[in-house]
C-alpha cells in the first residue's frame, strides 16, 4: 500500500514531469526503446531516490521497459508530494513518498518498498541497501545486483565491501564520468546557490562563501559562488584538492582560520561533525550554514539547537539561532541538502545523464549479474559513450573521431619520436 500526501496532486505533478521530459532526450530515447524491447520484463525494482521530476522520468523508463517497480524518497525534504502523485498514478510504480515526515515515517516508506521483494535495487545514499543487508537478509536470495548514484552511499557500499557485508555486485553510478563530472559539478554547484537564495535572498556579490571540501560538488559551488560575485574560501584535508582549489585561484585554508571571514559556509564533504558547535561560536553574527552533502550529519544541528537560548524562523527553511554570549546563526533546510529541500534540485539537463546511466546500468546488471561477483563494480565505459554521444547528438554537436593511422598510432609501441 502506497503513503503520499494526496493523489489529487497528481495533476499538477504530471505537468511538471512532462516538461522535465523535454529537457531529457536522451532518457527519452532510451525508455522509448525500453518500450519495445522490454529489458526488465520478469524484474521487481526497489528504488530510494529524491522524488523529483527528473527520477519520475527514470521511472517512466523502467516502467516501460517492463519493471514492477516501488518508489521510496531518499531524503524527506527533497519529496515533491504532487510529482509523486503522479508517479503513483500515471507511471504506474508504487510510490512510499511524503514531503517533511519524521524520521519513522521516512523508514516506514523505505521498509514499504521491500514488500516487491526486490531483484535489483536503485539506491542514493545506501539507506535501501543497507537495511536489506540489516534488517531482512532473507531478501538477498532474489537480489541479482544493485546501483548507487550518490558520493556517500558508494563509500558506504565499499566500506560494506570491505566488510565481506556486501552480498550482492553494485554498480556505482556516481563513479561514472557522465555522472560526478556533470551531475554533481553543475548540478550540485546550481541547486545549491539555488536553495541558499530561495531561502536567504541574500546579495552573493561581496559577501565570503567558505566552502567545506573541494570535491565535484565544491568545485561545482566554488564555480557558481564565484561567478556570482562572491569571494570564496575553500576549506580541505586532502592536499591535493587543497593545491587544486589554490591553483584555480581561490583562497585556501584551515576551518578553523575562516572563521572570522565567512558571511555563508556550505558543507559538502559526506563526512560528520564538519562544522560543530565550537565552530558556530566563533562565527560573524548572523552567519549562514547550510549542507549540501547527503546525510544531515555534518553540520551539528542537534547540538546548535541545544545550546540555542532562542530560535525564530525568518523565512522558509531558513531560521535564526541565538547563542549565549555569541552570534546568531541562520542554519537552512534543517541542515539537510539544501538545494534538494529548500529549491528544485538537480536541473533535468544534468539529470538526463545521469538517470540514463543509472538505467543502462540496470539492463548492465540483468545482462551479466549471473558472472559477477558481490562487491562494488565499474560502470562500462561503453555505457558512458553511449550516454555522453546521445547527449551530444541531442545539443547538436558534432565531434572528430580518429584516422585509421591515428589509431595505429596510438595502439603501437615501437614508433617513437
Amino acid at each position: 500500500m502506497s503513503m503520499l500526501r494526496d493523489i489529487s496532486l497528481a495533476g499538477a505533478g504530471q505537468t511538471k514531469i512532462e516538461f522535465a521530459s523535454r529537457r531529457m532526450p536522451v532518457l527519452a530515447a532510451l525508455a522509448e526503446r525500453f518500450a519495445e524491447t522490454k529489458p526488465f520484463a520478469g524484474h521487481r525494482i526497489a528504488a530510494c531516490l529524491h522524488v523529483t521530476t527528473e527520477t519520475a522520468n527514470m521511472c517512466k523508463a523502467l516502467v516501460a521497459g517492463g519493471a514492477e517497480l516501488a518508489l521510496c524518497a531518499s531524503n524527506p525534504l527533497s519529496t515533491k508530494d504532487d510529482v509523486a502523485a503522479s508517479i503513483q498514478r500515471d507511471i504506474g510504480a508504487e510510490v512510499f513518498a511524503i514531503y517533511g515526515c519524521d524520521r519513522e515515517t521516512f523508514y516506514k516508506q523505505v521498509q514499504g518498498v521491500l514488500d516487491i521483494r526486490p531483484t535489483i535495487v536503485v539506491d542514493d545514499g545506501a539507506d535501501l541497501t543497507s537495511i536489506i543487508h540489516n534488517d531482512y537478509p532473507q531478501l538477498l536470495e532474489d537480489i541479482i545486483g544493485g546501483t548507487e548514484v550518490t558520493s556517500t552511499g558508494v563509500l558506504r557500499m565499499r566500506n560494506m565491501e570491505t566488510d565481506g557485508a556486501l552480498k550482492y555486485p553494485v554498480l556505482p553510478t556516481n563513479d561514472a564520468a557522465t555522472k560526478h563530472l556533470f551531475d554533481n559539478r553543475y548540478g550540485t554547484g546550481q541547486n545549491t546557490i539555488d536553495g541558499i537564495l530561495r531561502a536567504t535572498n541574500m546579495l552573493l556579490a561581496g559577501s565570503t562563501v567558505v566552502i567545506v571540501g573541494y570535491g565535484w560538488c565544491g568545485r561545482g559551488v566554488a564555480m557558481r559562488a564565484r561567478g556570482m560575485g562572491a569571494n570564496v574560501i575553500i576549506t580541505e584535508i586532502d592536499p591535493i584538492r587543497a593545491l587544486e582549489a589554490k591553483l584555480d585561484g581561490l583562497l585556501v585554508m584551515k576551518l578553523d582560520d575562516a572563521l572570522a571571514h565567512g558571511d555563508i559556509y556550505v558543507t559538502v564533504t559526506g563526512n560528520r561533525d564538519v562544522i560543530t558547535l565550537s565552530h558556530m561560536e566563533r562565527m560573524k553574527d548572523g552567519a549562514v550554514i547550510c549542507n549540501s552533502g547527503h546525510f544531515d550529519v555534518e553540520i551539528a544541528v542537534e547540538a546548535l539547537q541545544k545550546a540555542a537560548v532562542d530560535r525564530r524562523e525568518l523565512r522558509p527553511n531558513c531560521v535564526e539561532y541565538v547563542l549565549a554570549d555569541g552570534p546568531r546563526i541562520i542554519l537552512l533546510a534543517e541542515g539537510r541538502l539544501v538545494g534538494q529541500s529548500a529549491a528544485e534540485a538537480h536541473p533535468a539537463e544534468v539529470m538526463d545523464m545521469t538517470f540514463s546511466t543509472q538505467a543502462l546500468g540496470v539492463q548492465y546488471l540483468i545482462e551479466n549479474a549471473a558472472s559477477m561477483k558481490p562487491g562494488v563494480h565499474e560502470i562500462p565505459r561503453s555505457i558512458e559513450n553511449i550516454v555522453a554521444s546521445a547527449k551530444l547528438e541531442a545539443y547538436g554537436v558534432t565531434i572528430d573521431t580518429l584516422s585509421d593511422a591515428q589509431q595505429s598510432y596510438l595502439t603501437d609501441w615501437r614508433v617513437g619520436t
